[in-house]
């Protein structure tokens, strides 16, 4: 049986078909699409008309390729997540899209959503027995989860994704010093919680999920083997000091000079900017020293536990 998630971020669409037969989905197709549906209107709880528009564009693409695949409506299960649970437009973007691609939407909860990228990080091998803090920056929110391969301990959805961080704090290219300590004291604010849950559970390990993640192992590998990772390998270890070198690029250079950077893509070339300033925070608010990365996230969180 064939089934298709789509997984509508704030910046991202993401399109994952899959085979069913047995215990173990063999991917079909997969797909991440920019359509930054949170663009001029997340920090106003709206999705602007160009934000609609680029939308029914990607998921008119993906309607294609569901049709090409031969994937039934009912095997089809989008989610919305940050910029379309806050909208207060929300249910005319998930009527027009309805009407015109005949894809439904099912808005997810922040606690939803934390559990199904659990999920997803679980599937790709990333969890052990030690307590990690799993970590999603999305373009809306940020999920955070302490856990092992077992377990979920604690989980919040904070709305600080790349998207909102940007638009209120990188007001220069490249970011400015004052910009990054603006955005260190927003993050001790807002995650107070996150603050007293990890003095609790004490995370050895930060495990991050897909994103901007993927992009740091992309880099890393680029500078040390001159080439990309194998796309077959769901979980990686990413030393602390190569996420320091990137951290020093990514912070210092502006949009052209970024994508110069063997590894990056357009996709993520400004959003990994605040994404490397909350990693960076988190590492040293929280003295943790190993970093693992898992390429699954949410739509394989989904897909698994569908079985």
């Amino acid at each position: 049986m064939k089934q298709a998630i789509i997984d509508l971020g704030t910046n991202t669409f993401h399109l994952l078909i899959a085979d069913r037969q047995n215990s173990h989905p063999k991917t079909l197709f997969r797909e991440s699409r920019p359509a930054r549906i949170g663009q001029a209107g997340i920090n106003q709880g709206i999705i602007t008309e160009e934000g609609i528009g680029r939308a029914l564009d990607v998921l008119t693409y993906f309607r294609q390729k569901l049709d090409e695949f031969g994937v039934s409506d009912e095997q089809v299960l989008a989610t919305g997540t940050s910029a379309i649970r806050v909208a207060r437009n929300q249910a005319e973007f998930i009527e027009r899209v309805r009407q015109q691609t005949r894809i439904p939407i099912r808005v997810l909860s922040g606690d939803q959503e934390a559990d199904y990228i659990y999920q997803g990080v679980r599937a790709a091998g990333a969890l052990s027995d030690q307590t990690a803090l799993i970590i999603d920056i999305g373009g809306g929110s940020v999920e955070f989860i302490l856990g092992n391969q077992s377990r979920i301990f604690w989980k919040q959805s904070f709305e600080i994704g790349g998207q909102r961080l940007r638009e209120r704090f990188m007001t220069s290219d490249p970011i400015s010093a004052g910009s990054i300590r603006r955005l260190t004291d927003y993050f001790q604010e807002q995650l107070l919680p996150l603050a007293n849950a990890v003095h609790q559970y004490q995370p050895t390990v930060l495990v991050g999920s897909s994103g901007s993640f993927d992009t740091l192992v992309d880099l890393y590998y680029m500078h040390e083997k001159g080439r990309l990772p194998n796309p077959e390998q769901t979980s990686f270890m990413l030393p602390v000091a190569e996420f320091y070198r990137a951290y020093s690029l990514l912070t210092t250079r502006n949009h052209d000079e970024r994508m110069q950077l063997p590894g990056m893509i357009e996709l993520r070339v400004d959003m990994i900017v605040v994404a490397v300033c909350l990693i960076d925070f988190v590492l040293k608010q929280y003295a943790i020293s190993q970093i693992r990365t898992s390429t699954y996230s949410l739509k394989e969180g989904i897909l698994s536990s569908l079985d």
